[in-house]
């Protein structure tokens, strides 16, 4: 019967522990999860303001930025969560340390990431809307995030490039002024007359409005080719202009050549048969 009694005696006594544990911490439980669930939304909301209050500023920052705050602000807020259920924040702070040591030393690839992520904005090779060719890509800057750099192609495919790969190698940036010089090359026969082509292809310049007067266009003889006189035009345009201008005056090049009878040459062989015995 003792033993029974005692076996009761320590049941109850347990049941109080637990129950005045549960007493202690139960509020302060609900309290952090309280917590945590509104201070996630409020970083949301926050980021989602802030977002679309530099987004009308600056596209290039907004991303990189917005993703940088909330990060920082989830980790302060899971540090808050965590002194508030009772667990020693220099020792919370001291774990989160030592994991972030080992999740560096395993991502080295993403932090160089990071990094090149901000030496782009400090330095600004591109911003969110230029047109750039880099990593054997060539289209718009859609979005600049923490880690990786979106490209949208013009042929509508969407390439994620890694911030580091950027920041550490050559790019050209096509869209970095507003205008650009568009290189042409028309090749005429040997009979024809040089000086009457030249001025097809100057009045078919100043005829297109997209062709800027100043620098002025340069038409020259450029090279002597094996079966034509390569004339070399050069011309100024905006640079959205560019391709379009481009396009088109080798096609009204081969109509006006054609309308005047000036020749377009192909390279030609002359093959001769010698019959033997």
């Amino acid at each position: 019967m003792e033993d029974l009694f005692g076996a009761e005696g320590g049941a109850s006594e347990l049941m109080n522990q637990a129950m005045a544990l549960v007493m202690t911490y139960a509020p302060k439980v609900v309290l952090a999860i309280v917590t945590l669930i509104v201070g996630m939304w409020l970083i949301n909301r926050f980021v989602n303001v802030l977002d679309n209050k530099l987004g009308k500023k600056d596209p290039t920052l907004n991303k990189f930025l917005c993703g940088l705050i909330s990060v920082i602000l989830k980790i302060l807020l899971l540090i808050s969560v965590a002194s508030m259920v009772g667990i020693a924040t220099t020792s919370f702070i001291a774990i989160v340390g030592a994991a972030g040591l080992a999740v560096g030393l395993a991502l080295q690839g993403s932090l160089a990431n990071f990094a090149g992520g901000v030496l782009i904005l400090i330095f600004k090779p591109f911003k969110v809307g230029d047109v750039i060719d880099a990593q054997g890509y060539l289209g718009s800057v859609r979005e600049i995030s923490i880690l990786y750099t979106i490209v949208d192609t013009f042929d509508n495919r969407r390439i994620v490039i890694p911030n580091g790969q950027l920041a550490n190698a050559s790019l050209t940036n096509l869209s970095a002024y507003e205008t650009r010089r568009c290189d042409m090359s028309f090749g005429i026969g040997y009979g024809d007359d040089i000086d009457k082509a030249k001025a097809v292809c100057k009045r078919l310049i100043e005829e297109d409005e997209r062709a800027l007067k100043d620098p002025e266009p340069l038409i020259v003889v450029g090279a002597l080719g094996e079966s034509s006189v390569d004339l070399t035009v050069r011309a100024w345009t905006k640079s959205a202009d560019l391709w379009p201008f481009y396009w088109d005056m080798h096609e009204k090049v081969k109509k006006a050549f054609d309308a005047e009878g000036i020749s377009i040459p192909f390279p030609q062989r002359d093959v001769h048969m010698i019959k033997t015995d």
